[in-house]
């Protein structure tokens, strides 16, 4: 191959680029906008639960149980409802998620030593957000028997057993802090397939591929040279996501920038390669992009680990997410980002990835040669 004529096809598709602002904008405009939107639209944070409130009791005792859900910041008080309300009207129009019914004698129970019944009714159509929710006022409901236990000994309420939790990497337990590393491989993986794609796509349907047939050009020059320019491209929206995310989300990288270098561009050699393939097999540019989306968008979000747990999934999805280059590529975001990890903690992953990277490459490589020959 020519270094010289491979330098000359990657400057004509730059300047092609550079002239054509969809392509831009796709290349480096999409990359940050879907980083902002899914980025503040994502989040399994589950705070601020609305609470409404039932209290037949109207006793000291009853406001602390009351008090203790509110104080939590998981749940906000909306609604002091009457005793006769309709809980089920409450919940069916949205007034809460939540409903904390006291019944009258709640003080009187509590103060004779026996069980006072308290109700606790929950929307369960976010499954979600009910589990957590539920979690929380289990949790709430826990504490403050441990403490109304102790007021009745008058013993001082301390624990058998010390417990410190101790949370690495993401103290917070923010969602953001996961997400954003896996919002970055469905990003590249999109844009990468789609922008080689509809490169050499283009081509095809302006003609201009047969005449680069006719000169001294040959295929892998041709192939190489129109898919550095997007290589570069890449890397460049990779870094502006990288900024945006640190001054968005607070999302900074912690590991070695040199190790993140290295799997992002393995990363995203298979991801032009499958852009390659992809072009191999379609003739108009709306039946690439159609391709290419879906090939690249719909694993990266539900069977890379992105969104849903693999572990979660049926045995045959999670033996198809072997196949998935979003998946290793996620692991290493996340050890390099999150946990300040370098590469050789996570040299297995890296491995399938240069494995699939030149698997991908040479299909896409031999299907667009012999199609050229």
């Amino acid at each position: 191959m020519s270094p010289r004529k491979i330098w000359a096809i990657a400057r004509k598709e730059l300047r092609q680029s550079s002239r054509d602002p969809l392509s831009l904008a796709m290349l480096l405009g999409v990359p940050t906008m879907m980083l902002l939107m899914y980025g503040f639209a994502l989040n399994f944070d589950v705070r601020h639960v609305s609470l409404a409130v039932v209290d037949r009791d109207k006793t000291a005792e009853s406001r602390d149980l009351v008090a203790a859900f509110v104080n939590s910041t998981y749940f906000d008080q909306v609604a002091d409802l009457p005793a006769d309300a309709d809980l089920g009207a409450v919940t069916e129009r949205r007034v809460a998620k939540a409903v904390l019914t006291i019944p009258e004698g709640y003080a009187r129970d509590l103060a004779e030593g026996r069980t006072a019944p308290v109700q606790f009714v929950l929307d369960g159509a976010d499954a979600n957000t009910a589990t957590t929710a539920l979690g929380y006022a289990n949790s709430l409901v826990s504490d403050r028997n441990a403490a109304v236990r102790a007021e009745a000994t008058g013993e001082a309420l301390t624990a058998p057993i010390d417990y410190e939790p101790r949370v690495f990497y993401n103290p917070e337990l923010k969602s953001t802090q996961f997400l954003v590393p896996g919002l970055i491989g469905f990003i590249l993986m999109l844009t990468a397939v789609l922008s080689t794609a509809l490169s050499v796509v283009r081509e095809k349907e302006r003609g201009t591929m047969e005449q680069l047939r006719v000169t001294s050009l040959r295929p892998g020059e041709l192939i190489v040279g129109k898919t550095l320019p997007y290589l570069g491209i890449s890397l460049t929206a990779t870094v502006i996501i990288l900024i945006a995310a640190r001054f968005l989300f607070g999302v900074s990288v912690r590991g070695p920038y040199l190790d993140l270098f290295v799997a992002t561009f393995v990363y995203l050699v298979g991801a032009l390669g499958f852009g390659l393939l992809v072009s191999s097999m379609a003739d108009t540019q709306a039946l690439a992009f159609q391709a290419g989306s879906v090939a690249s968008m719909l694993p990266a979000i539900f069977l890379s680990g992105f969104i849903f747990p693999i572990r979660a999934m049926p045995e045959i999805l999670q033996a198809i997410t072997y196949a998935v280059p979003a998946r290793y590529f996620n692991v290493i975001l996340r050890g390099i980002i999150l946990k300040g990890a370098g590469l050789d903690s996570y040299l297995q992953d890296l491995a399938f990835l240069v494995l699939y990277a030149a698997v991908v490459m040479g299909i896409a490589f031999f299907r667009l040669t012999r199609r050229e020959a």
